[in-house]
C-alpha cells in the first residue's frame, strides 16, 4: 500500500492515468444516486436523514478539521425513493475504492448513533418538525449527538425551545381585552362550521324554521360547553369541539332510510330521536376507546398516509350536494362563491390594524355581503312571486310557469320576518328537549364505525396544533384522554339534541395558521361568548333564515378547504415516494367509485324516488347490492360501504401498514413519552390536568403522563 508520510509522496508532476477501479454499474448507481455526472459534494445520507461527512485519512488532519468546520451540504435533487446514496470516493493507488468506503460507512453506523433530522413544513417559516417528535437534548456518551430540531434559546423552565411564529402560545393569557378579541375571533371564523350541519340535517328531517332556530341555538352551546370541557379535562389544547362533516354524511343516511320515508305528521322530532339514540350508543364506544387504552393500539396504525385520504374523502363525498343545490338560484350561489374565493385567495395579504381580516373572516364576510343582497332584492320586489301562491304544496300547482317560480323564489328569497317573529329573546337549550331518544342496534352500529373514522380525524388535528402551539407533542396517555372526552361531549350533545356528535373541527388547524393564536384562554372566552349567544333566541332565528342556496355555496368553500387540509398532512411524510402517491391515489379512487356502485345499484334510470337527487346517495340501505336474510345486516353493510370515508380508511390503513415503507417515508407520527414527559415542566404545564385531577388518574397510565 502507498505510505502516508507526506515527506515520501511523489512531486507534483504530469497526473498518470488513474487505475482501473471497482466501479458500481451504471444501472445500479443511478437507483442510487439519481445518475447525476457531478456532485457539489461528498456525503453520507443514512437512514434516519442525517448527513455525516466521510472520516478523512488520518494523514491529512487539516483537510478534516476543516471539512468538520464546513460540512457538506446534501444535493437537493437526489431522488427521496434512491435509499441512502453512496459516496462518491477519489482514486487511490492501490484500487480499493471500493472496500474502503464500505469499511468507512460500517465504521459510521459503529460510532454514530442514529438520529431523526426532521424538515421544515409551513414553507420553512416556523422550523415545525415534520413527524412530530419530541425534541430531545443532546447527550455525549463517547461520540457526537446532534439535536437536529431548530430550537432559539432557552424557555422559563430551562429547556431548549423552538421558534415560533405564533403570537401566543399555549400557556399564554395576553391580557383581557385581547383574550376577548382574540377568542371571538377564533369562533366567528370557524362560525360556517358551526351553524352549516343545522341548517342541512334540519330541513331534510322536515322541520321548520323554528326548529332549525332551535337546533341552531342549541348546537351554539353544546360547542362552548363541550370546548370548555376539553381544553380543561382532555388534551388540552386550543380546539374548538362542534358538529363536525364527519357526522354529516351518516346522519343523512339514518334520515333517509327506507322507515322514515313514509311518515306522517312531526317527522322531525321521530328523527331526531333515532339520531340521539344512535349518536349516544356511537359515542359511549368513542369514550371507551379513549378511555380504556385501546386507543393507544389503534394509534400505531393512524399515520399521515392514513389521515389525509380520510380526510380529504369526507370533503369530497358531498360533491353531488354542492353545486346541484346552488344552481337553484343561481345568481346569489355563484356570488357568494366568488366573494369567498376573492377573500381567502386575493385579499388574503389584505392587513386592516395588523389582522388579515378578508383571510380570517371571509366565510363570515361572504356570507353577510351575499345575505344583505339577497335581502334587498326580496324587499325590493325583484324575489315576489309574481301571483303565483307559495302557500300550495308543488306537487298540487297546475302551472308549470308557477311550479318553477315558486321554487326558485323559495331559494331565492330571504324571509326573515316569519323566523325572528317566531324566536324568543332568551331561550334555554335543556337536555332531551326533543323526547326520550330512540335505540336501533343497526343505526348504533353505524355511529360506532363513524366514531372510529371521527377519532382517526381528531388524531391528524391533534398533532398538527400540537406543532403550532404546544412545546411538545402530546403522550399517546393524553390523546387518549382526549378521545376519551370527546367520546362523553358527543354524548352529551346527542343527549342536547344537536342532531350530530360533538369532536375536534379539522378548520381549527387553519384559523390557528391564520390568527397565530394558540392561547387556550381566548379560546375559552370565546366558549363562554358562544354559550351567552345560544341563550338569545334571535341569533338562531336569524341564523335560520339563511336560503338553502347560500348554505350549500359555503359549504362548496367548507368542503373544498377540508378536503385541502386532510391532503396537507401529506407534508408530514414523503410526498413524492410512489409508495405514498399510490396509497393515496388508490384510497381516494375507491372512496368515490365503490360508494357510487353501493349507490347506483338497483336504481332505474327512469325510477321516481320519493327523495330529492341531491339525497339519492344516502338512501343506499333500502337497494344496496348486499341483500342477506338479515335487514339489519343490510342496512348496516349497505350505509357503511356507501360512505366515502370509511373506504378511503379501510384502503388507507391497510396498505399504509402492509406496504413496506421506512418511518421517514411513511411520516410516522411519534409522540411524547411519558417518562419524558413527567421530567420536562414545560410538557407537564401544557397537558397536565388542573385543579389536581391528575392525581385521580395517575392509576390508570394510558389516560395521562
Amino acid at each position: 500500500m502507498a505510505s502516508s508520510d507526506p515527506s515520501k509522496k511523489p512531486r507534483p508532476g504530469p497526473w498518470p492515468p488513474a487505475p482501473d477501479s471497482a466501479a458500481m454499474p451504471p444501472s445500479s448507481w443511478a437507483k442510487r444516486t439519481g445518475f447525476r455526472p457531478k456532485f457539489s459534494g461528498e456525503t453520507n445520507a443514512s437512514d434516519s436523514g442525517q448527513i455525516t461527512t466521510l472520516p478523512l485519512p488520518p494523514a491529512q488532519p487539516a483537510v478534516q478539521e476543516q471539512a468538520q468546520a464546513k460540512p457538506k451540504q446534501p444535493d437537493s435533487n437526489l431522488d427521496l425513493e434512491a435509499g441512502p446514496v453512496a459516496p462518491r470516493q477519489g482514486p487511490t493507488s492501490n484500487g480499493e475504492a471500493v472496500v474502503a468506503r464500505d469499511r468507512a460507512k460500517e465504521k459510521d453506523k459503529e460510532l454514530t448513533p442514529p438520529v431523526r433530522k426532521r424538515r421544515e413544513s409551513d414553507g420553512g417559516k416556523n422550523g415545525l418538525p415534520t413527524a412530530g417528535e419530541g425534541s430531545r437534548r443532546a447527550r455525549n456518551d463517547g461520540a457526537a449527538t446532534v439535536d437536529v430540531l431548530p430550537q432559539s434559546g432557552l424557555d422559563d423552565d430551562g429547556f431548549i425551545s423552538r421558534n415560533s411564529h405564533m403570537k401566543y402560545e399555549l400557556r399564554d393569557s395576553p391580557g383581557l381585552v385581547p383574550i376577548g378579541l382574540y377568542g371571538f375571533q377564533h369562533f366567528l371564523s370557524i362560525l360556517g362550521s358551526l351553524i352549516l350541519i343545522p341548517l342541512v340535517i334540519v330541513p331534510a328531517m322536515g322541520g321548520t324554521y323554528e326548529d332549525t332556530a332551535n337546533v341552531v341555538s342549541t348546537v351554539l352551546f353544546t360547542s362552548g360547553m363541550t370546548t370548555l370541557l376539553h381544553i380543561s379535562f382532555g388534551s388540552r389544547l386550543p380546539l374548538i369541539q362542534g358538529p363536525s362533516f364527519v357526522y354529516l354524511a351518516p346522519v343523512l343516511a339514518i334520515i333517509n332510510s327506507p322507515e322514515f320515508l313514509g311518515l306522517n305528521g312531526n317527522n322531525f322530532k321521530h328523527i331526531m330521536k333515532e339520531l340521539q339514540g344512535a349518536i349516544i350508543i356511537g359515542s359511549a364506544f368513542q369514550a371507551f376507546l379513549g378511555y380504556s387504552g385501546l386507543m393507544k393500539i389503534l394509534l400505531r396504525l393512524i399515520n399521515p398516509v392514513v389521515v389525509s385520504p380520510t380526510i380529504a374523502a369526507i370533503g369530497l363525498s358531498f360533491y353531488s350536494y354542492g353545486f346541484p343545490r346552488v344552481g337553484s338560484c343561481i345568481e346569489i350561489g355563484v356570488l357568494q362563491i366568488l366573494l369567498v374565493i376573492i377573500f381567502s385567495l386575493y385579499l388574503r395579504k389584505v392587513s386592516v390594524l395588523g389582522h388579515r381580516v378578508f383571510l380570517i373572516y371571509a366565510v363570515p364576510l361572504g356570507l353577510f355581503i351575499t345575505w344583505a343582497a339577497a335581502f334587498l332584492l326580496t324587499e325590493s320586489g325583484v324575489y315576489s312571486y309574481k301571483g303565483c301562491d307559495a302557500n300550495i304544496p308543488a306537487a298540487n300547482i297546475i302551472s308549470d310557469h308557477c311550479r318553477r317560480h315558486v321554487s326558485r323564489m323559495k331559494n331565492c328569497r330571504v324571509d326573515t320576518s316569519h323566523a325572528f317573529r317566531s324566536s324568543p329573546w332568551f331561550r334555554f337549550p335543556y337536555p332531551l328537549q326533543w323526547g326520550t331518544p330512540v335505540f336501533h342496534w343497526k343505526m348504533a352500529l353505524v355511529m360506532c364505525v363513524v366514531s372510529i373514522i371521527s377519532s382517526v380525524d381528531s388524531v391528524g388535528s391533534y398533532h398538527a396544533t400540537a406543532l403550532l402551539v404546544a412545546s411538545r407533542p402530546p403522550t399517546p396517555g393524553v390523546l387518549s384522554r382526549g378521545i376519551g372526552l370527546e367520546g362523553l361531549s358527543s354524548i352529551l350533545a346527542a343527549i342536547w339534541g344537536t342532531g350530530t356528535g360533538s369532536t375536534t373541527l379539522t378548520e381549527n388547524v387553519h384559523t390557528i395558521a391564520v390568527t397565530k393564536m394558540g392561547s387556550r384562554r381566548a379560546v375559552e372566552f370565546g366558549a363562554c361568548a358562544m354559550i351567552v349567544l345560544s341563550l338569545i333566541g334571535k341569533v338562531g332565528g336569524i341564523i335560520a333564515s339563511i336560503p338553502e342556496v347560500m348554505v350549500a355555496a359555503l359549504l362548496c368553500f367548507m368542503w373544498a378547504m377540508l378536503t385541502a387540509l386532510g391532503l396537507s398532512n401529506l407534508r408530514y411524510s414523503e410526498a413524492g415516494s410512489s409508495r405514498n402517491i399510490i396509497i393515496v391515489g388508490l384510497s381516494l379512487f375507491f372512496s368515490l367509485s365503490v360508494p357510487a356502485y353501493f349507490q347506483q345499484y338497483g336504481i332505474s334510470p327512469n325510477s321516481n324516488m320519493s327523495v330529492p337527487s341531491y339525497y339519492q346517495p344516502y338512501t343506499v340501505a333500502s337497494h344496496g347490492p348486499i341483500q342477506t336474510k338479515s335487514d339489519g345486516l343490510n342496512y348496516v353493510l349497505n350505509t357503511l360501504l356507501s360512505l366515502n370515508m370509511v373506504i378511503a380508511f379501510l384502503v388507507a390503513v391497510v396498505l399504509d401498514n402492509t406496504v413496506p415503507g421506512s418511518r421517514q417515508e411513511r411520516g410516522v407520527y411519534t409522540w411524547s413519552e411519558a417518562e419524558a414527559a413527567r421530567r420536562e415542566p414545560a410538557v407537564s404545564k401544557d397537558y397536565e390536568l388542573p385543579f389536581r385531577v391528575g392525581k385521580i388518574f395517575r392509576w390508570v397510565k394510558w389516560v395521562g403522563f
